[in-house]
C-alpha cells in the first residue's frame, strides 16, 4: 500500500483483492470433512516434506477469535478454524503445511522450522493473503496467547 492512503480506501483495495483472489484461485472446499483435511495433510506432506509429519489427527474447529490453526507437537493434533473454509485452497494448504512443519521441527519457529515450511512454494503469497484477510475481518497481526497460530506467527518474522 502506498504510504499516506486513508486507512478507509486501504480496506477498500484489500477487500477488493481479497475478491479478485477468491475468484481466481477457487476455494478449498466449504463441505471438506476431517478425513478430506487428513488426505490433504497427508498429501502435502508427501509433496513437501518427504512424508515426514503424520499428525495423529486434524480436524475442522469452530472459527477461532485469534488464531487460524494450531498444533500440538507432543500429541500430533492440528486443530484447523472453520474460517479458513473460504479461503482459496493455496491458502489452507500453506496453513497445513505450517502445522506440518511443527511436527518436524518442534520448538517454535525457528531458522530450521521456516526452512521447512518453505518448501511450500506459495508461501510467500498465502502469507500476504492472511494478513490481508485478517485486517478486512478486525483482526490484529498478532498471535495467540494460548499457543496457536495467529496471523503473526503464520508469517516469518524477518527479525534474528
Amino acid at each position: 500500500m502506498p504510504a499516506g492512503l486513508p486507512r478507509a480506501e486501504e480496506r477498500r483495495l484489500v477487500a477488493d483483492m481479497l475478491s479478485r483472489l477468491r475468484r481466481s484461485a477457487g476455494r478449498s472446499g466449504v463441505k471438506a470433512s476431517d478425513e478430506d483435511l487428513m488426505r490433504r495433510a497427508i498429501s502435502l506432506s508427501d509433496r513437501w516434506m518427504e512424508g515426514r509429519a503424520r499428525p495423529a489427527s486434524i480436524r475442522w474447529v469452530p472459527a477461532m477469535t485469534t488464531r487460524w490453526a494450531s498444533c500440538s507437537p507432543a500429541s500430533g493434533e492440528i486443530r484447523v478454524s472453520e474460517a479458513l473454509r473460504e479461503v482459496p485452497a493455496y491458502v489452507l494448504d500453506y496453513v497445513v503445511v505450517h502445522e506440518l512443519a511443527h511436527l518436524v521441527v518442534p520448538g517454535g519457529h525457528t531458522k530450521d522450522f521456516w526452512e521447512v515450511v518453505r518448501h511450500y512454494p506459495r508461501t510467500e503469497r498465502a502469507m500476504g493473503f492472511l494478513e490481508a484477510h485478517s485486517r478486512t475481518l478486525g483482526r490484529g497481526p498478532g498471535g495467540a496467547a494460548d499457543g496457536g497460530e495467529g496471523v503473526g506467527d503464520l508469517v516469518q518474522d524477518d527479525g534474528p
